[in-house]
C-alpha cells in the first residue's frame, strides 16, 4: 500500500508536467507566401523561388536539379519544417539534392532561412 501512496504522487506530478506535442506545432500558414533568394551548398550556390501555400509548396531553381526543387507538401513543428517531395525524379543527379525531410528554419519579419544538417541552406525573403 505504501508502494501505491508513493507512486500515485509521481504519476500525477509526470501526468501535469508532460507537454502535448502539438504545443511546439505551428501552422503551415506561419511561413505562406512567395520567396525568393539562394540555396547554397559547399560555396556552390544557385538563385531559387518557392511558394508555400497551406501545407504545399513549389519551387524552381535557375540551375537545372540544384537544388532539385518541385512540389509537394510540408508541416511545420517547432522550429522544423519537413518537407515531401511529390514529383518523380530520373536518378543521373545527386538525390540529396531534393527539397525533402527534416529542415530547421528561422523566420524574422520576411526573412525565411531553411538548413539541414549537411550545411545545405536556403536564404529566403518573402516576395510579397
Amino acid at each position: 500500500m505504501k508502494k501505491i501512496t508513493f507512486l500515485l504522487p509521481v504519476l500525477l506530478i509526470a501526468f501535469i508536467g508532460c507537454k502535448d506535442d502539438d504545443d511546439n506545432t505551428n501552422p503551415p500558414d506561419t511561413i505562406q507566401g512567395e520567396y525568393a533568394g539562394t540555396f547554397e551548398r559547399d560555396g556552390n550556390t544557385s538563385n531559387v523561388e518557392l511558394t508555400f501555400s497551406n501545407g504545399k509548396f513549389e519551387g524552381e531553381s535557375n540551375l537545372e536539379k540544384f537544388p532539385a526543387l518541385c512540389k509537394g507538401t510540408y508541416t511545420i513543428s517547432g522550429d522544423t519544417i519537413t518537407f515531401i517531395d511529390l514529383c518523380s525524379w530520373t536518378t543521373e543527379f545527386d538525390m540529396t539534392l531534393i527539397l525533402t525531410g527534416d529542415w530547421h528554419y528561422t523566420f524574422n519579419s520576411n526573412m525565411l532561412v531553411l538548413s539541414k544538417f549537411n550545411g545545405d541552406t536556403y536564404k529566403l525573403t518573402n516576395k510579397n
